[in-house]
């Protein structure tokens, strides 16, 4: 019989607190929005979405005018997430491409990066 999942103090993952499957495996997202999305407070406002979420990344403007969101959590919660940025900013975002890989685990919280 397996135990509960644990972090390393002993506390309970976010996954089971949320009261998530523990077979659903934690993936990441990597989504690239375009049109007017710079300048419009668009991290700010995926960084305060992000607080309704079990997620973690960041967001960042890149150089050729798109906004970069890289979210890692299971696969119910990254989707609730990226459909609450359409919802909240779809009147900016003229474009999406998106890559789905496993998760790196290397986030502990959504934070917007320069």
């Amino acid at each position: 019989m397996r135990g509960k999942p644990r972090d390393r103090q002993g506390a309970r993952c976010p996954q089971e607190q949320a009261g998530v499957n523990e077979d659903e495996a934690p993936q990441r997202r990597e989504t690239y929005y375009s049109g007017r999305v710079q300048g419009v407070g668009f991290r700010y406002t995926t960084r305060n979405l992000a607080q309704d979420y079990q997620v973690a990344g960041f967001v960042r403007n890149i150089r050729d005018g798109r906004v970069e969101v890289v979210v890692e959590g299971v696969p119910t919660e990254v989707e609730r997430f990226l459909a609450a940025i359409q919802s909240a900013l779809g009147h900016y975002i003229a474009g999406i491409q998106q890559n789905a890989l496993p998760a790196t685990g290397q986030f502990h919280q959504f934070e917007i990066r320069f």
